[in-house]
């Protein structure tokens, strides 16, 4: 800074900086279509807030057809967005499941209409803590109000509203996502034809909840996390939020896995270097995983949406029986997990199929063998691909697709 000038002008060129940084983020910026809601149509949360204006940010994929029934919504798991299919802004890597969804892929973009959005309480271009509080004309921070899994699943249902989808042929996702997919059925059962939640549970384990916290207490330990008001002050809790994703990788992985990937194989060297260094490839793996994730998304966020996780019981919500969720549904169910992922179990899974027959819901269990751990619904996994597929077509004929 010029030592020229004077403090208020400093002051002054420190907030263009800012600002300048802030209009560039995806936060205000997701480079995808954005749905705008006003102050007459707000968001009512579970926390009590009404939100507005809001907006949501989303991407398409597909053509609706004549009589609306062949939408799809691809529900987004913890730090995933809305480019599921499309390459991404800021890393311009593939969607993230391109795998599952494209022409002639078992989410047939040639046959459905594919619709994703950003949560609510992101940072990708929907409303979230990064988001500028129009009362304040400064980020929202901590000022935002707490998000739930339910908050979510309103926010998408209003989106749809406005797209013109009175339902779902399918509603489908992994992990969070799959949290809301099984949301979305409890909700609103006449708006989802069929289900498919994926590596997922009815409610957060204690254990889940304590890798959360350790993540959220590496973020707001770092200094520069200004209790919250880092976009105010123009630094980042890069390292908290670093460490904070190094952690939560580890549980996305399996032992299997990460033994095949990196062994205890030195990174680029012969020998220890006696020091602190990365010297295995482990070491030097979840650092990079920890610098590129801090370079597409808000501490805030993650914040934000692991607690979203964290206080989803979908049987506590219904006097503290799973079953009731479900209960009248005529939603047709693929549950499905993997033998290798411990963040979400296939006990989990089967806890679902169990209140779904408690109801003689339609459902169908699927558990893949695979050793890549919980990320495994995001990878090739040709089992996965089989089973959503012959899902996916069965419910399509149901549906005289």
């Amino acid at each position: 800074m010029d030592s020229t000038l004077t403090p208020d002008a400093e002051t002054a060129l420190r907030e263009d900086a800012r600002r300048a940084g802030y209009e560039a983020s995806p936060a205000s910026d997701p480079r995808s279509p954005v749905m705008r809601f006003s102050n007459d149509e707000p968001l009512a949360m579970d926390s009590g807030a009404r939100l507005g204006p809001f907006q949501i940010a989303y991407q398409t994929a597909g053509t609706l057809n004549a009589d609306r029934s062949n939408a799809v919504l691809i529900c987004h798991a913890l730090t995933g967005d809305q480019y599921f299919a499309q390459p991404h802004p800021v890393t311009a890597k593939p969607g993230w499941w391109e795998t599952l969804v494209g022409p002639g892929k078992p989410v047939d973009t040639n046959r459905y209409f594919v619709v994703c959005s950003n949560v609510i309480g992101s940072c990708m271009g929907s409303t979230g803590p990064a988001s500028l509080d129009p009362a304040t004309d400064r980020p929202y921070g901590l000022d935002f109000p707490l998000v739930t899994v339910r908050d979510m699943v309103r926010a998408q249902a209003m989106l749809l509203d406005r797209l013109g989808v009175p339902d779902l042929f399918l509603c489908i996702g992994g992990s969070m996502g799959g949290m809301q997919v099984l949301q979305w059925a409890s909700l609103f059962p006449d708006r989802v034809f069929a289900a498919m939640p994926i590596a997922t549970g009815a409610r957060h384990s204690a254990q889940n909840i304590a890798f959360h916290e350790v993540g959220r207490q590496a973020i707001m330990a770092d200094p520069a996390w200004e209790e919250g008001r880092y976009l105010e002050a123009g630094t980042r809790p890069s390292k908290g939020l670093g460490v904070a994703r190094m952690g939560a990788h580890i549980t996305y992985l399996s032992e299997p896995a990460l033994h095949r990937k990196f062994g205890r194989r030195l990174q680029n060297r012969a020998a220890p270097t006696f020091s602190f260094n990365a010297d295995f490839q482990i070491e030097s793996y979840l650092r990079h995983q920890g610098l590129s994730f801090v370079e597409r998304f808000d501490a805030n966020a993650y914040l934000y949406l692991t607690r979203a996780m964290d206080y989803f019981d979908l049987a506590e919500d219904h006097g503290g029986v799973l079953a009731n969720a479900f209960r009248g549904s005529k939603t047709r169910f693929c549950v499905m997990s993997f033998t290798s992922d411990w963040l979400f179990p296939t006990a989990d899974s089967r806890a679902i199929v169990h209140a779904l027959n408690a109801v003689a819901a339609p459902v169908a269990f699927v558990e893949v063998e695979s050793d890549k751990g919980h990320d495994a619904f995001l990878l090739e996994e040709p089992a996965m691909f089989s089973a959503a597929k012959g899902f996916i077509d069965a419910a399509a004929r149901a549906r005289g697709l």
